[in-house]
């Protein structure tokens, strides 16, 4: 009875590429879902004849599959996915697995993980990335939670995932608990940083240049050749390409109100929480909140009466300064997100590896680049690299890159053209590499009002001191601490 290899839970999109994905590789699996029927019509229809089989119960599922059992939830993120743990560990027996393959927040995934090794069971909060077409074909995985779990599913995971060039799987073990969602967490704000990036070149030349949907997709299938080939830089030129029946750009015809389902978010609320500046992931975030405001975005408009004013330069020089613009805030872009991972791993105690992240990274996923491959080899050489931006190879490019990247966010901000994300990518770089900010203005602003206290320049660091401005405050001082 028992002879299927892992079982798979919830039948939609990513569930059935998953399904097909791991069938395709020689694998039997068993598949349940809470609607039956879909059950029905899957085994009918599209896995008609292959090594799946279908369950009208959780129950019928446990015991097709060999131990120790494999259980992989491909449910809504929440309190969904709590409700199956639920359901599922009085069927299950010590040391069988427990995957959750959804989008879930890793502070959720760090308490399933405690709480189903309590019971005897292990736990892997695995994030998988590539929608659609990567869920049949080779995602990107990035699994984490029991590492006991891992050599039983490593094969399964490492078969049905993308492969780079030289046959290296897209998927590797990130770490304990909840690491696993954490890097996909910051894959898919890298991943809002990039998108938004995009954007704001399309819309840099489509307003500020007048560039046609012909003209951009020229450009984007040329940028598509050089360091900027990935995934996201494809299809932009493909969308911009595609018609309607009346010859005109679909993409010029879509609302400009963009939807997210929270994952930039949570990335820049762990930002905030672990001290950590991502800013350019902030404002892609906060870009997509503002473009949900049309009404009163239309409204301002017209009350402002705000027009962009001409170009008057060299055209296609100007494309290639924004072709470098957006490469080199790409590049902060995964800087940021990089030190986000390296102070989330301190806080949790991960041992991340980061060059393996870029390699997960490589193929299969959303924001699959050429570029990671140079992000893989600055950590291979450096693996204590605090900055990407510190890396030999990374530096000489941002340093080529940055008169360009200076004229284009000039350009935008001279033009009235919004940037929020190249400027802010811009302002990051500047201020890292500024030996002084005036934070010390700021340190005494604080201790004027609220007796904060402040360190000086010419004392040890740790010496705390306080200045009474007016003449009328006290010597006491207000504790200090680090924000």
């Amino acid at each position: 009875m028992s002879h299927c290899d892992i079982g798979l839970i919830g039948l939609a999109v990513m569930g059935e590429n998953l399904v097909m994905n791991m069938e395709s590789k020689g694998f039997h699996v068993a598949v349940y879902n809470r609607t039956t029927a879909r059950v029905d019509d899957f085994i009918n229809g599209r896995a008609k004849g292959k090594n799946i089989t279908g369950c009208h119960s959780l129950e019928e599922l446990v015991a097709q599959l060999k131990p120790p059992r494999k259980v992989f939830m491909m449910v809504k993120a929440g309190e969904a996915v709590d409700n199956m743990i639920g359901q599922l560990l009085p069927l299950l027996s010590e040391g069988d697995i427990l995957i959750d393959g959804g989008n879930s927040h890793f502070p959720d995934t760090i308490r399933r993980t405690r709480y189903v090794e309590s019971k005897g069971m292990l736990y892997i909060g695995t994030g998988v990335s590539g929608g659609e077409e990567g869920a049949l074909k080779g995602p990107s995985m990035m699994p984490g939670g029991s590492p006991a779990a891992w050599p039983h599913v490593k094969d399964i995971f490492q078969a049905i995932c993308a492969k780079v060039e030289d046959g290296s799987p897209c998927c590797d073990w990130v770490g304990e608990n909840g690491a696993g969602h954490f890097v996909k967490m910051v894959h898919n704000g890298i991943e809002y940083g990039d998108m938004q990036l995009i954007c704001e070149a399309y819309q840099i030349m489509r307003d500020l240049l007048g560039m046609s949907g012909d003209e951009m997709h020229e450009v984007f299938k040329e940028w598509n050749e050089t360091e900027l080939d990935s995934y996201l830089i494809e299809i932009t030129r493909d969308i911009l390409a595609y018609k309607d029946g009346e010859g005109t750009p679909v993409v010029e015809k879509i609302l400009d109100t963009a939807g997210q389902k929270g994952t930039g978010k949570w990335t820049g609320i762990a930002a905030l929480d672990e001290g950590v500046p991502l800013t350019l992931i902030g404002e892609a975030v906060f870009a997509r909140c503002l473009s949900a405001m049309k009404e009163e975005r239309v409204a301002a408009s017209r009350a402002f009466g705000r027009r962009i004013t001409p170009f008057e330069g060299d055209k296609k020089a100007f494309v290639e300064s924004i072709r470098k613009a957006l490469y080199a805030a790409k590049i902060i872009s995964y800087a940021q997100g990089y030190t986000l991972m390296r102070a989330a791993a301190k806080t949790y105690g991960w041992n991340l590896n980061y060059g393996g992240i870029a390699l997960m990274w490589r193929g299969g996923c959303i924001i699959r680049s050429v570029f990671l491959g140079k992000i893989k080899e600055a950590y291979d050489n450096n693996p204590q690299l605090t900055n990407l931006l510190l890396d030999p190879y990374f530096k000489k490019t941002i340093e080529e890159l940055v008169p360009a990247f200076r004229e284009v966010a000039a350009a935008a901000l001279t033009h009235g053209v919004p940037a929020p994300a190249m400027t802010s990518a811009l302002s990051y770089f500047d201020g890292y590499t500024s030996e002084r900010l005036p934070a010390n203005l700021l340190q005494a602003q604080r201790d004027y009002f609220g007796a904060h206290t402040y360190e000086r320049t010419d004392r040890p660091r740790g010496e705390f001191f306080h200045t009474n401005w007016t003449g009328h405050g006290g010597a006491t001082s207000a504790s200090t601490y680090t924000a």
